[in-house]
């Protein structure tokens, strides 16, 4: 009998007023495929006497279960913005840069060209260097990728999953297709 993979659940969902029922839902799915699922809600943090500290003591502590995990599946959904969620961005860079099983998924099928140029309210034009870029002069990447290229080509070029799926805005969050997805594709693999 074989052990299961550890797979590390990367994503915003900690910040959500139904964290705990998403972190669940998320975990009996990641279960069901066989793998053993480690959530960043799951935490017992030490106390610390500053919040500086408390903050330091989430980070080690995140950082150990990813050390235990053997991959990650993670949550790049736009949050707060039109970029995936920072913590998330750095637990995928982690995970790629440990050298473990990546995955990532997106409940918004908007590239992130298109989400950037919307933040721009389509006022993107073609420079004399050839790039698009803002009316700031800040340059926009165009190469029809979910996230900046170094997140989505960091999974992709490991040969991980990256699944993409129009969720309703209604269920931005509790719509766990894609996830599934990576779960699906991870299994297949054996």
């Amino acid at each position: 009998m074989s052990i299961p993979l550890k797979l590390y659940l990367a994503g915003p969902e900690v910040f959500l007023p139904d964290a705990r029922a998403i972190l669940d839902a998320k975990a009996a799915l990641t279960r069901s495929y066989g793998f053993d699922p480690i959530c960043p809600g799951d935490l017992a943090i030490p106390p610390a006497p500053t919040k500086h500290q408390f903050g330091l003591n989430i980070s080690e502590v995140d950082e150990g279960f990813m050390n235990r995990a053997d991959g990650v599946i993670a949550n790049l959904t736009p949050f707060r913005g039109i970029a995936a969620d920072p913590g998330t961005v750095f637990e995928l860079g982690y995970m790629c840069g440990a050298g473990k099983l990546v995955a990532c998924y997106t409940n918004v099928a908007e590239s992130h060209f298109k989400r950037t140029a919307d933040f721009y309210s389509g006022q993107i034009h073609l420079a004399e260097d050839g790039r698009k870029r803002a009316p700031d002069g800040t340059m926009l990447e165009d190469f029809e990728m979910i996230e900046n290229l170094m997140l989505h080509g960091g999974v992709e070029r490991r040969g991980g999953p990256v699944a993409v799926h129009p969720a309703e805005a209604d269920r931005l969050w509790t719509d766990l297709t894609a996830f599934e997805q990576c779960l699906k594709m991870l299994a297949e693999r054996g």
